[in-house]
């Protein structure tokens, strides 16, 4: 009878390699998505999808009348999850609309004072 034991450094590589993922749940993403659009999860698909180091996440969201935004959000990876014993908080969403038909600016308000119109909102 032989005994099979990992190699250190394989163990190593594999444990190293885990740690590169973000850990955000695909809910969580719709739902810090739908914050930062201003539709509700649902209403919109998550597209093109990719991870960076460091725990970057870039991808599209195509809204069901046609909008689209360009979108990025940080998450914790695992190793850094394991590191701060899991209080590494995961970012806001941030998307830009991508022309076509993005969200129609809010409406005027109609109490239009000094500081509102400091602020480019009337």
């Amino acid at each position: 009878m032989t005994s099979r034991h990992l190699h250190p450094a394989a163990l190593l590589i594999a444990l190293g390699l885990s740690g590169c993922a973000a850990t955000i749940s695909q809910e969580g993403l719709e739902q810090r998505t739908s914050v930062a659009i201003g539709r509700q999860v649902g209403t919109f698909t998550i597209a093109n999808k990719s991870e960076e180091t460091g725990g970057r996440i870039n991808y599209t969201a195509k809204t069901s009348n046609g909008a689209t935004y360009q979108c990025y959000m940080y998450s914790a990876t695992g190793f850094q999850k394991a590191m701060s014993f899991g209080q590494t908080p995961n970012s806001d969403a941030i998307c830009t609309p991508m022309g076509g038909k993005a969200a129609a600016p809010a409406a005027a308000s109609p109490a239009c004072n000094a500081l509102n119109k400091a602020a480019g909102r009337c």
